[in-house]
């Protein structure tokens, strides 16, 4: 079994940081150009490179980027300007990794100085209804159904002369977008924003970061890239250089926890979809999808059976996990009946949250378009979950007599490998389970980014001989696990 990529004692501490913060509704993100960059977007210097060199400032890098517009504006005009952001910024392009993963996590809250429109996008491709912020008017009327807010504070590539880019409108922000600056001052209290996409050089970080409150109590974070040495010349003054840019970026780090911002060093931008790819693999480990069917219950009986899957989900929400159930048959309403149980008894603590219902679409499943449909399903319901556990495997087919094996849970199963999940037969249930804990013992590096704790409770579920007398023990296996995985 592979293990999860290391990453550095800070790192780590800010994925558990950030999957608590998704966990209570408070993390939000705040894009910088960086974050598009993958997909094919300019930063800022690229933006205005050509508008430098038309102004007789060739290598826009060496300059203040804000006030280099505002003295194109002043010696050629806005509209030159204007055509230069559709040109650059209005272009198709596919979502980053970066964006894939960021949209797929519960992530209210998106502040972006960017033009383009790849947070939307991304959103939209992940299934979610965004409310998009372009104009201090939009701050007034709230999108039906929204479950994300992007609050596009510089402007958008579809009203660029309405796009915040020159000095005049850096200065005059505070009054003419009073409505943003208060909302980010909200979000900057109750929320933990990860800045990404932005570098030390970016012109837009001094102007919001003068919109944090000094020394708040929150704490956020923002990507660095490490000082290459690489990336200086082999000589004297090279290295002269080169410790320069390294004084120069500790002390740059160390003032940005006058707001409570943690700088977070990594190697190469190329770290950061793999950073993001660890919190969603953390975030999702609290959600356990519990995949089954049975027409009968060989080995177990059916009340035993009913009793082991109600008091694995109601202890699973009582430790403070979500459990999915597809309402499989002689499965979900057992599973359903022990999470509602709990949520009941403990009002307060259990929300109903915690209970996810997928029932699949009732159409005839020898028409190729619903099994389409069911694959499209299922490829949903894993992507939302971090453990798997799957029990029994049997169902009952027209014209044939006795069970036969649940096909559907082989795909589930694929999948989840497929996904990075953790997946935990009950092998004693039979059927499908027990031909899933034989395949993960003689091919164990099937399951990738394992955790130490997985063998262990893997070797304790894949018992075939363990039935329902040992019921309590595997549920109290289970959640150890779980708990152990998620502290």
């Amino acid at each position: 079994m592979s293990r999860p990529k290391s990453f550095s004692p800070r790192i780590e501490g800010f994925i558990d940081d950030y999957v608590r913060q998704l966990v209570a509704g408070t993390a939000a993100v705040f894009a910088g150009a960086g974050l598009s960059r993958d997909a094919g977007f300019v930063n800022w210097v690229e933006l205005l490179d050509k508008s430098a060199r038309e102004i007789g400032l060739a290598g826009a890098g060496g300059h203040d980027l804000v006030a280099l517009a505002q003295y194109y504006v002043n010696q050629v005009s806005r509209d030159r300007l204007n055509k230069a952001i559709v040109n650059r910024f209005a272009k198709k392009a596919k979502v980053t990794k970066s964006h894939e993963i960021l949209a797929r996590l519960p992530i209210m809250d998106w502040w972006t100085t960017n033009y383009d429109t790849m947070i939307e996008k991304a959103l939209k491709e992940a299934n979610r209804v965004a409310d998009v912020k372009e104009k201090p008017r939009d701050m007034a009327r709230a999108w039906p159904r929204r479950d994300a807010i992007v609050y596009k504070m510089h402007g958008d590539v579809r009203s660029p002369a309405d796009a915040i880019l020159q000095t005049a409108q850096y200065e005059s922000y505070a009054s003419t977008h009073t409505v943003f600056v208060n909302a980010l001052q909200g979000d900057l209290t109750t929320k933990t924003f990860l800045f990404v996409g932005f570098s030390f050089t970016d012109p837009n970080l001094t102007h919001i970061f003068s919109r944090l409150p000094l020394k708040g109590e929150r704490e956020h974070y923002f990507f660095v890239k490490q000082i290459d040495r690489k990336a200086f010349p082999n000589t004297d003054e090279g290295e002269q250089q080169y410790r320069y840019a390294l004084t120069l970026q500790v002390l740059r780090n160390e003032d940005l926890r006058r707001y409570g911002v943690t700088a977070l060093e990594i190697e190469d931008y190329k770290d950061v979809p793999l950073i993001l790819g660890e919190i969603e693999r953390r975030y999702r480990r609290r959600t356990v999808f519990i995949s089954g069917n049975a027409e009968e219950f060989k080995g177990w009986g059916r009340e035993p059976a009913q009793q082991f899957l109600t008091k694995l989900s109601g202890e699973l929400v009582r430790n403070q996990f979500r459990v999915l159930t597809g309402f499989g048959t002689g499965v979900g309403t057992a599973v359903i009946n022990g999470a509602l149980r709990e949520i009941d008894a403990t009002p307060g603590e259990c929300s109903w949250e915690q209970l996810i219902m997928r029932p699949f679409p009732q159409t005839d499943p020898n028409d190729p378009m619903t099994k389409a449909l069911w694959t499209r399903y299922r490829t949903k319901i894993v992507s939302e979950c971090g453990v798997a556990i799957f029990v029994f495997g049997n169902k009952t087919v027209e014209g044939k007599k006795g069970v036969v094996d649940a096909t559907g849970m082989q795909e589930e199963f694929d999948l989840a490998l497929e996904g990075g999940l953790l997946p935990l037969p009950i092998a004693s249930t039979g059927y499908m389970a027990k031909k899933f804990a034989k395949v993960l013992r003689d091919n164990p590096k099937l399951v990738t980014n394992a955790p130490l704790q997985y063998e262990a409770v893997l070797k304790k579920v894949s018992d075939s001989s363990a039935g329902p007398e040992s019921m309590d023990a595997i549920v109290d296996a289970i959640v150890a696990f779980m708990i152990d995985i998620n502290d």
